[in-house]
């Protein structure tokens, strides 16, 4: 009798390590666990990923019985499909994944579909969007209108423009791009005279820049698929001496964009709430880990940012590191 007292105290035990926790209800032994959510981010040196990824960080810490465990997939859809088939391997609830290419995703969600583990997109939707749980993403067409009008107007709806886009491979550039050339195309007196990618990255739009100014183009107007991009341009533009004839936008509503914004370097930037989106995927993960229904579809509208702005937008950055 001792010796199956004692096996069965040390199975308990067993299960205790493994579970977290162990309680005692209606004098039976109650096993719980915390619900294990792991998390991909496509690049942590995408500024405003990085500052997504901070708040995913800072809201989970809030949450009792709750793991999230947080990988860079370093822009490689490789590195990215390794992570999730990891995630899948140590058990995981749910996995957020903001993928690297929507195009060479659909492995990802096959993998979990098989697993029967659910998963969510964030950011970027997967290439089989049908066969996640969730996607939770701005609305990147309307945030290209909203600067591209905005832009537009300030310029008299006249002057050369130039678009600098993101990465080619991702949603976000190929709509914001698009939502440019629409508005554009309904004005005569405006039109595109260069379009290139930078990747998304601020030293990478400063050389594009350069290399358009060093060619002699006439350029009046710079459209940014984002504001690290718009950040660079205005980095070359500055080295010219041609700060302030060239008008410049962006789109993310950074930290340092809202300094240009405020100096009145940047025209414009638009705000897509990162941190708000960031707190709903956390919270679709624990509510599909539990096996609650969510959404299909969660999009955020944007909102235009003009210098007038920059203060409001400024506090809201503070409220959100506080937290």
């Amino acid at each position: 009798m001792k010796k199956f007292l004692s096996m069965t105290l040390i199975t308990v035990m067993t299960m205790c390590l493994f579970t977290g926790c162990v309680q005692k209800t209606n004098n039976t032994l109650k096993i719980s666990k915390k619900i294990r959510i792991g998390v991909c981010i496509a690049n942590i040196n995408d500024k405003f990923l990085s500052y997504m990824l901070n708040e995913m960080k800072n809201y989970s810490k809030s949450l009792n019985d709750v793991e999230v465990v947080f990988v860079d997939s370093k822009g490689d859809s490789n590195i990215q499909l390794a992570q999730v088939e990891n995630f899948i391997s140590e058990g995981a609830d749910a996995i957020i994944v903001n993928p690297v290419d929507t195009n060479s995703s659909k492995p990802i969600t096959d993998k979990a579909k098989a697993a029967k583990v659910p998963i969510i997109s964030l950011n970027e939707p997967f290439q089989i969007q049908n066969d996640a749980a969730s996607y939770i993403d701005s609305d990147s067409k309307q945030s290209g209108i909203l600067e591209m009008e905005y832009l537009a107007k300030k310029m008299n709806f006249k002057g050369n423009v130039v678009i600098i886009m993101g990465r080619m491979d991702n949603e976000a550039q190929r709509l914001r791009t698009e939502a440019y050339h629409e508005v554009i195309a309904k004005y005569p007196d405006m039109k595109i005279v260069a379009m290139q990618p930078a990747d998304w990255n601020r030293a990478r739009g400063m050389a594009l820049m350069q290399n358009w100014l060093e060619s002699g183009k006439q350029i009046d107007v710079v459209v940014a698929n984002n504001d690290e991009m718009a950040i660079g341009a205005l980095k070359a533009i500055e080295a010219a001496g041609k700060l302030g004839k060239i008008t410049v936008g962006g789109i993310d509503t950074t930290p340092d964009a809202l300094d240009y914004l405020k100096s009145g370097r940047l025209a414009v930037t638009v705000f897509q709430d990162g941190a708000g989106q960031a707190k709903c995927a956390i919270e679709t993960a624990v509510k599909v880990a539990k096996g609650e229904s969510v959404e299909k579809r969660v999009i955020w509208q944007n909102e235009l940012v003009t210098p007038e702005d920059a203060d409001k937008y400024i506090d809201k950055w503070g409220k959100w590191k506080a937290n």
